[in-house]
């Protein structure tokens, strides 16, 4: 993980990465990794169900918060105790997988056409193998396309049935879009201080999005893509195992 998303690349102000759980007695038959994109008590049981598991690498970090106690009546914590007492560990790359060269923003980048990249904000003093990276991306698109076509691109990209969109006036009457900001997790203080026409997100205020809107700038909001199989990607010498049972805690009915 440490080649395919170097730890030096996290936001360390405030993300919560890297190895958060060392059983001291691991599991002595573990040959397979675990992937998915949040360690729900759910998620956790199918993991541990399967005796070969022996690491859990976790989008999210399922410890955010400092834990001032360990008790199974809490969620967080029985996660914590469950995964010590099964020998199972637990590793989250969140944003410096979302950082990297190759990572997700650029993975995300990929359904939108052809184009070139750059961070918004260049990473300082990157590693080898990683000089483009940062946080954020601007993507501008070889061809101009009217917002219906990119948002098409995206669901079938990440294999959506929705995408929540905020369209400006320009663009509602078929203005092209040329640059794209990408933020893959919370976006506005990535993407606001940034000039393009179209913001592709996993989340943003309501008050952010008015704010883009004012700027002249449409948005797209996400719902939880499937980054399980780019996480695999780069790890095909290792026994990998992609979670069933993770999915979007929230649904469009």
């Amino acid at each position: 993980m440490e080649k395919i998303s170097p730890l030096s690349l996290a936001e360390h102000s405030w993300d919560n990465i890297g190895k958060l759980i060392e059983p001291p007695y691991p599991r002595p038959c573990a040959s397979r990794v675990f992937l998915t994109i949040d360690l729900t008590p759910s998620v956790l049981d199918e993991a541990l169900a399967d005796k070969h598991i022996g690491v859990i690498i976790a989008y999210h970090p399922p410890i955010f918060r400092s834990i001032k106690r360990l008790n199974l009546d809490n969620a967080k914590q029985a996660i914590v105790l469950k995964c010590v007492a099964q020998g199972v560990g637990v590793f989250s790359p969140h944003t410096a997988s979302d950082s990297c060269v190759g990572g997700v923003n650029d993975w995300l980048a990929k359904g939108l056409g052809a184009g070139t990249i750059k961070p918004i904000t260049p990473a300082q003093n990157p590693p080898e193998g990683h000089e483009e990276a940062g946080t954020g991306r601007i993507f501008t698109l070889d061809q101009p396309a009217p917002l219906s076509t990119i948002i098409e691109r995206v669901k079938q990209h990440l294999k959506l049935r929705y995408v929540r969109v905020a369209t400006t006036n320009k663009h509602s009457s078929g203005e092209l879009i040329s640059t794209i900001g990408i933020c893959a997790g919370s976006g506005s203080s990535v993407l606001l201080p940034a000039t393009a026409d179209l913001y592709f997100t996993g989340e943003m205020s309501h008050h952010d999005i008015l704010a883009a809107l004012d700027k002249d700038t449409s948005v797209i909001l996400l719902l939880k893509p499937k980054l399980e199989q780019l996480l695999k990607e780069g790890n095909e010498e290792i026994n990998v195992v992609v979670s069933k049972v993770d999915k979007d805690p929230l649904e469009t009915v």
